[in-house]
């Protein structure tokens, strides 16, 4: 497994941005017979190549939404009440009224470590990260287009997408 860089991983996203979107919304549009067993197939390899430990770039420049219940599981670790919980550490985004993080990086990443200190009572939105192999896949395009730009895992799972799905148009 080797590190990410995420300077070159940002150069190969702004070269590609367009490129990759546009196949995530052709196969969004025309979904390939078994797209949900081919997206398993390539989420294996994608983890056996991604260190999400040497990025963390996930926890640097984007936001969690918290639900009702990660509010309430995570204030409780720290002894607060809800209200206090997000009085000190989230905001109400209004267009999508989803909780988010006040700050980035997250408060909860150690930079150091790249780890998270939470990570056993962490938002859903976070252990599902980067909701590669939700099950009908064109329902979770949007998110795919929106996290190539910031999740190498999530790039790798496009490019291995694109490339096996052109073999099985081939063959």
């Amino acid at each position: 497994m080797q590190a990410i860089n995420l300077r070159t991983h940002k150069k190969k996203f702004i070269q590609n941005k367009r490129a990759l979107r546009n196949f995530l919304t052709r196969v969004e549009n025309k979904p390939p017979k078994q797209l949900d067993a081919i997206v398993e197939y390539v989420d294996k390899d994608v983890w056996a190549e991604t260190d999400c430990l040497s990025c963390a770039n996930c926890c640097k420049k984007m936001s969690p939404t918290y639900t009702f219940q990660d509010m309430k599981r995570i204030s409780a670790h720290f002894n607060m009440k809800i209200k206090d919980f997000k009085a000190k550490w989230l905001y109400l985004d209004k267009k999508d009224k989803d909780w988010m993080n006040v700050s980035r990086p997250c408060q909860f990443l150690d930079l150091t470590t790249n780890m998270c200190s939470i990570y056993e009572i962490r938002p859903a939105d976070c252990a599902g990260f980067p909701h590669i192999t939700k099950k009908k896949m064109p329902d979770y395009m949007h998110v795919h287009k929106q996290n190539i730009e910031y999740c190498p895992a999530t790039y790798k799972m496009v490019e291995k997408l694109k490339e096996r799905l052109s073999s099985l148009i081939l063959s």
